[in-house]
């Protein structure tokens, strides 16, 4: 991000200034949305600045008091190589943010670079909205992004814990995260990420799986609303059919002189039993 562009993005820079920093009176962003920082590319950067120097300054916020530490702007990546590359000092520039400015432009900058993992960019926004008391519609503004487009990341922070690490940790994608986020049973949830990893369905094969999830339990659901719905008289008939044949059994009523019942059974054997119970024979 140049100075016209985050002067723009902020609009409440109050003075820059240039100069060579030691490292130990700089301090990471409390806002900055990035978690894991790749400790290779860290290392290989790190060995590019040993040889080369840095050629981007960082950008720090003037501390309040004499006292505190510069805070990063932008860049921490940069300053985090320098302290592998033993560097005591390093090129910054200086600017005046307020809590709010330094909030945004550390975001901005980070939601730029586009590497940031699903997760993070989820919280960024998150962050942005609640900090910054944005809508999903201003933040979008904001960013240039459709609110769709935030509104599908933002969804993203409601997965189970255990199935936030398996996004974060690569293991499932963005897609199977969105699609998992669909199925109705919220209980389920972690145990078909699982299913998902173990078996390495796509997020087609996924979709599958959570649409025909979703319609059992809507069937299910409507099973139990009937049952609800029903008589007093109804639910008795039920009930000694059930214990009469040791297996569950429903009314099913049609009209006031129609209906059926329906009397379940979950191997051969036990249907052997009820057709036993009921004096049936297909000898």
């Amino acid at each position: 991000m140049n100075e016209n562009e985050l002067k723009k993005q902020t609009n409440i820079v109050k003075s820059t200034v240039y100069k060579m920093i030691d490292v130990e009176k700089i301090k990471p962003n409390p806002f900055q949305p990035r978690h894991i920082f790749d400790e290779e590319r860290l290392v290989e950067l790190s060995e590019s600045i040993k040889k080369s120097g840095i050629y981007q300054p960082l950008v720090l916020r003037q501390p309040i008091k004499a006292i505190e530490r510069f805070e990063i702007i932008a860049g921490e990546r940069r300053y985090r190589a320098s302290v592998l590359a033993g560097l005591e000092k390093v090129p910054a520039i200086i600017r005046d943010f307020t809590d709010e400015a330094t909030m945004e432009a550390a975001i901005i900058e980070n939601l730029q670079r586009e590497d940031l993992s699903p997760l993070e960019e989820a919280e960024a926004y998150q962050s942005l909205m609640k900090e910054l008391n944005l809508t999903q519609a201003q933040v979008s503004e904001r960013l240039g992004k459709s609110r769709p487009y935030i509104a599908n990341y933002l969804r993203l922070l409601g997965l189970p814990t255990r199935v936030k690490e398996m996004l974060q940790g690569g293991q499932i994608s963005m897609g199977q995260a969105r699609t998992l986020l669909a199925l109705k049973q919220q209980d389920q949830l972690e145990k078909l990420a699982h299913r998902t990893i173990r078996e390495g369905l796509t997020v087609r094969q996924l979709e599958s799986i959570v649409n025909q999830a979703n319609l059992d339990e809507e069937k299910r659901a409507n099973r139990k609303n009937h049952h609800q719905n029903k008589s007093p008289f109804v639910r008795e008939i039920e009930n000694q059919l059930g214990e009469r044949l040791g297996t569950k059994a429903a009314v099913i009523t049609k009209s006031k002189q129609k209906g059926k019942i329906e009397i379940s059974y979950d191997s051969m054997k036990e249907l052997d039993r009820i057709l036993e119970v009921l004096n049936i024979s297909l000898d």
